[in-house]
């Protein structure tokens, strides 16, 4: 792997800082060091837009609501666990 101008020369370690950027768990500093680094870097950028639209469809697909007879269902078996588990 390159090295990706101080953000480090393994895929992991740069991954791993744009995952806390797009977290939002990076200090003010660090932050803006992430973003000046992917104003500039296209390979960076790329993983970010990546990596957002991967959370944007994770998050949509989230968002279905079980249907009501598979809530069912799964109360039902945990219901018969409990009783097992009792007896």
């Amino acid at each position: 792997m390159s090295d990706c101008h101080g953000l480090g020369d393994c895929e992991d370690d740069r991954m791993q800082r744009i995952y806390e950027y797009v977290d939002g768990a990076l200090s003010r500093d660090d932050l803006a060091e992430i973003k000046a680094h992917l104003d500039s870097c296209q390979e960076c950028a790329e993983e970010h837009n990546l990596e957002c639209l991967i959370r944007l469809v994770v998050k949509r697909s989230c968002q279905e609501a079980a249907p009501q007879t598979l809530k069912e269902r799964i109360l039902d078996k945990i219901g018969h666990i409990r009783e097992s588990d009792t007896v």
